[in-house]
């Protein structure tokens, strides 16, 4: 009886060890290390994008800086990571009142382009845009006053296409690389007068403008009535030099003539046909419209005919 009470109890135990499932914890384990793995890669992961400029910090202290756009790895739960932009920026300052050399007030609306050129120092003067944009305000907005109080209002009306800008540029110089930055442009988009003395002030500018004006015609009239002086004086001094070189080269020519005629009837024959022929023409040029030709008895061509008859 005691030997069919063992034989049934070891069967149930064998039955008993069939129907038990067998253990998950292995898995589950493996289940848990791989999810932690994940987590840590994921963690681990740094993407930097073409735009920006990754910092690697260790307890809030820069590590490293990424500067390049690609995938790049850290320390997990230790060292996190921020970013800055590496494309130009845009601040615009807030319109204010400055003061020419000439104590008359302006207003002036500017903005700046510039960029993060040293992440680094960046981060260890200034930490963030914020804070950036804050010292970009005080710096321009200074050199924009030194620049302006040392130009008259005329002088900096006239600098609005572009001079103004250059000189405030020059004013700044290199100072703001020691932040880790760098001024691309300084423009003004808007340079006026304050409404309640902008018209007096356009009036004085017209009347001043109306003053230079006058003078410029002024002086242009005076130098054209000496243009015009001097043109008549060379003139007359250019026609009296022509008609004495004419009357000149008269005189030499009938001189010529003279001398060619005294050759040609250097005979008495000679010169007695050119009397006659001079008497002709004098004949001629008597009996214009008339055939009649009436002369007194001792009239030099009456005798001249009465030779030859």
């Amino acid at each position: 009886m005691s030997e069919y009470n063992n034989e049934k109890t070891a069967g149930e135990e064998k039955v008993e060890r069939i129907r038990r499932p067998k253990s998950n914890t292995p898995l589950i384990v493996a289940a848990i290390i791989i999810f932690i793995a994940i987590v840590v890669l994921l963690n681990s992961m740094v993407v930097t994008k073409e735009n920006e400029y990754t910092l690697i910090k260790q307890f809030g202290k820069v590590e490293r800086i990424v500067p390049n756009a690609g995938l790049s790895f850290r320390i997990p739960f230790i060292q996190t990571t921020d970013t800055l932009p590496k494309t130009m920026l845009l601040y615009d300052l807030t319109a204010s009142d400055v003061i020419t050399q000439d104590k008359k007030t302006m207003v002036v609306d500017s903005y700046v382009l510039w960029k993060i050129t040293d992440p680094l120092k960046f981060t260890q003067t200034l930490t963030s845009i914020t804070n950036a944009e804050g010292r970009i305000n005080t710096i321009v907005y200074n050199s924009m006053k030194n620049i302006i109080s040392s130009m008259t209002q005329s002088e900096v009306i006239s600098s609005r296409d572009g001079a103004l800008s250059q000189a405030i540029m020059q004013n700044i110089g290199t100072s703001v690389e020691q932040y880790g930055i760098r001024f691309v442009s300084i423009e003004t988009k808007h340079l006026d007068l304050p409404s309640d003395n902008k018209a007096a002030v356009y009036e004085r500018m017209i009347s001043e403008r109306n003053n230079i004006a006058a003078s410029y015609t002024a002086n242009g009239e005076s130098e054209a009535k000496m243009i015009r002086t001097k043109t008549d004086n060379e003139i007359v001094v250019s026609v009296s030099e022509a008609e004495a070189q004419a009357e000149k080269i008269i005189a030499e020519g009938e001189a010529e003539y003279m001398k060619i005629l005294s050759e040609a009837y250097n005979t008495p024959d000679r010169a007695e046909f050119y009397t006659f022929v001079r008497a002709l023409d004098a004949a001629k040029k008597s009996m214009k419209g008339d055939k009649t030709l009436i002369l007194p008895k001792d009239s030099p061509l009456a005798e001249l005919f009465i030779k030859v008859e």
